[in-house]
């Protein structure tokens, strides 16, 4: 055993407090008891187990966490929340009447909206085409900007010139307004003609943001080892680039995520996103706009729902950037 070696070990055998003869060591020159115990405290960590490892202490991650999980079952299963139909209404049923806010949870906890539909159920139901769309688009937008990002920032060249091009190109559009003029060609508007229309413009950000961090990675010593041992472009991109590219692009995406949804919801209250019979919590409010005065709270409760929604994913977007950026630690 090198000297160096013995040394450590007889550090770690009088730090148990037995005698040496009775602390066995290990092949590697470690005590037994230290090696049994699991690995060295200090270990380094991955940036996703250091980034995990801060997220559960943060409170904002855990609240914005929490009402997210709340509404995407509500989305899955408005069932569990409801047993009213939403698009059911009785004309008797006035809008000026006030809610009562004792009947938890009842078809008559929050009021009705002018056709004497329950306002409750509409807005359960209408979390399903926010988070849809939402998630929708940002799955769209991260899988094709980061495909460009990455052909534009590894390979460089005409083609990098090429693809930054077209991304200015598209970057020039006005992102509502080009979404508009792309949803008044349809008639009918569904959940997947408005994730069309906004993932079609929405991925020269993802694209900038992964053109950029692929060029930093690309010179780094574990690459240019894998090129050097033959590795194939595809393997160097999926396996080695991909994985250290992708953390700054995650953080954009959920940031972007709540974006999407006000955007959706802008769309409808225009009167230019979904077509009915689809709900949707920009339509509803569009019809409350005019009984704001003799019955807010038809207006009121989408509102404060849709607020809580872009709340919740850019808190959750804050949170991972801040625990994904070293810089910040």
């Amino acid at each position: 055993m090198p000297e160096a070696e013995a040394t450590n070990v007889n550090k770690a055998v009088r730090a148990t407090g037995a005698p040496e003869s009775d602390v066995a060591v290990t092949e590697g020159g470690q005590p037994a008891e230290m090696a049994a115990s699991g690995p060295v405290p200090g270990k380094p960590r991955s940036l996703w187990s250091d980034a995990w490892h801060d997220l559960r202490r943060k409170p904002s991650f855990l609240i914005s966490a929490g009402i997210i999980l709340v509404l995407l079952v509500m989305a899955a299963w408005p069932g569990l929340f409801t047993s009213v139909s939403p698009r059911s209404g009785d004309l008797t049923t006035s809008y000026l009447q006030k809610p009562e806010l004792t009947h938890f949870f009842q078809p008559e906890w929050l009021g009705y909206n002018q056709q004497g539909q329950s306002i409750y159920a509409r807005m359960i139901y209408g979390t399903r085409a926010s988070i849809v769309i939402g998630v929708s688009v940002t799955a769209l937008v991260l899988v094709l900007g980061s495909i460009v990002g990455m052909l534009a920032g590894y390979f460089g060249g005409w083609l990098d010139a090429l693809l930054s091009r077209i991304t200015d190109t598209f970057m020039g559009i006005p992102f509502m307004l080009g979404a508009m003029v792309v949803l008044v060609s349809f008639d009918t508007r569904t959940t997947w003609t408005v994730t069309m229309a906004l993932a079609f413009l929405g991925w020269t950000t993802i694209a900038r943001v992964m053109r950029g961090s692929v060029i930093a990675i690309k010179q780094s010593d574990y690459v240019m080892a894998a090129r050097s041992l033959g590795a194939g472009t595809g393997r160097i991109l999926l396996r080695h680039v991909l994985p250290n590219a992708a953390a700054p692009v995650i953080v954009v995406a959920m940031i972007a995520l709540g974006g999407y949804i006000t955007a959706e919801a802008v769309l409808s209250f225009l009167g230019i996103g979904l077509s009915d019979p689809a709900i949707s919590w920009g339509g509803d409010i569009n019809r409350a706009q005019d009984q704001i005065r003799v019955a807010p709270h038809v207006l009121l409760y989408p509102s404060i729902l849709l607020s809580i929604t872009i709340l919740s994913f850019l808190m959750l977007g804050d949170a991972v950037r801040d625990a994904l950026d070293p810089k910040l630690r």
